[in-house]
């Protein structure tokens, strides 16, 4: 008769020290393909698909919650008068893609066009902390907050990890520094000087047998075909269907409709990373017509953009936040945002704001509209006091 003690199964007597010893061991990890493993690629703070910058951080905060363009997402910009604001977002736009080792495409556009893409100051961020110093002397009482709720301070900042004052361990300056950086400040008074410049593949506008549009479409599906499947392709087309650069016969709705359901069909395939942006001039063709009714259904995005008229009273009128800001040079409207809502990702809540736009030399900014407030009749505003207020003589205490 053997004695065991109760709550403990009987077992066959084989040793178990092996298992538990490779129990103990950690197993190795899988190797899972993410975004980030791509230069200039990262997850939507909203949703986790993959994003790239527009090289714009307030333009990247404006699109959806995405914190940046979607993959497989259009954009296309609607621009007033004969302004070129829209030409600077594309060029931001092509500098971003060129710093971050893209593949560029730009159509109708010759060789010189690229020459004039801005130089590169460095990663946005930095950039905006060496503007915050020049500025003058901040509130020293809860400095936490000082840029809590601030546009343009980045979608993924309050996801980020906090990282206190006290930490200074190597380990901790070094995941800082050997971050990547997903959006970078450009300078527009200077060129843009790097290795993959040469890189970039022009499009020409030349006929041909076949429709104009359909030659382009096809030249665009073989050089991304021919690429790697890794490689993050942006489409840059500036002007599209300026009569300047297209035949007449370009702008009927039978050769256009198809030419963007064909890209739109390319940037949303699974085995390419594109993504698009255009141009194109309200001023020659109005919203009102349905071919650019058409064209902004077939597109991701839509913003327009309405710039001031060129006089001193409209910039006083349109005023800034502050004095020490610079006044805004026109209004952006959001038509479209890429929101997919059977996916739940996206947020339209950005659609119909008022937003105002400033382009200087460092970059293009975008920020909530406000009126500046409006100064009264001081002579009546000061009679009318004096009628309601009676004269210090005249109390009776």
């Amino acid at each position: 008769m053997s004695f065991r003690k109760r709550n403990i199964g009987l077992s066959t007597g084989a040793d178990r020290t092996p298992a538990a010893t490779s129990a103990s061991q950690p197993q190795p990890e899988r190797a899972v393909s993410s975004p980030t493993a791509t230069p200039g690629v990262r997850p939507s703070p909203d949703d986790g698909r993959p994003t790239t910058s527009t090289g714009s951080p307030s333009l990247d905060n404006l699109l959806a919650g995405h914190g940046g363009l979607p993959i497989g997402k259009t954009l296309l910009i609607e621009e007033n008068g004969t302004t070129d604001f829209a030409g600077a977002l594309l060029r931001y736009y092509s500098a971003e893609g060129v710093v971050q080792d893209q593949k560029v495409h730009v159509i109708g556009m010759p060789q010189q066009w690229g020459r004039t893409l801005p130089g590169l100051i460095g990663p946005a961020e930095a950039a905006d902390e060496k503007s915050d110093k020049r500025k003058g002397e901040r509130m020293k009482i809860a400095w936490r907050y000082e840029r809590l709720g601030e546009f343009g301070a980045g979608v993924a900042g309050a996801r980020a990890p906090a990282v206190t004052l006290g930490d200074s361990s190597p380990s901790s300056m070094d995941d800082s520094l050997a971050k990547p950086a997903f959006c970078h400040a450009f300078d527009l008074t200077k060129r843009l000087t790097h290795p993959s410049i040469g890189n970039i593949t022009y499009i020409p506008i030349v006929p041909t047998n076949e429709p104009l549009l359909v030659s382009i479409q096809k030249k665009l599906q073989a050089i991304i075909a021919s690429s790697p499947p890794h490689i993050t392709h942006r489409i840059v087309i500036p002007s599209f269907l300026n009569p300047t650069l297209y035949p007449p016969e370009v702008g009927q709705p039978e050769n256009v409709l198809p030419f963007l359901h064909s890209l739109r069909a390319l940037a949303s395939s699974p085995t390419s990373r594109v993504t698009a942006m255009m141009t194109i001039p309200l001023s020659l063709f109005p919203r009102s017509s349905g071919l650019v009714r058409w064209m902004e259904i077939l597109s991701d995005g839509v913003i327009e953009l309405c710039p001031f008229p060129h006089s001193s009273d409209a910039l006083s009128t349109s005023g800034a936040a502050t004095s020490h800001e610079e006044p805004p040079q026109g209004m952006l409207k959001t038509h479209k945002l890429p929101v997919l809502h059977e996916r739940g990702g996206g947020s339209d809540q950005n659609i119909g704001q008022d937003w105002a736009f400033t382009l200087s030399r460092r970059k293009f900014e975008i920020k909530p509209f406000s009126l500046p407030p409006a100064d009264g009749d001081q002579e009546a505003q000061s009679q009318a006091r004096s009628d309601k207020m009676p004269k210090k003589e005249d109390l009776e205490f």
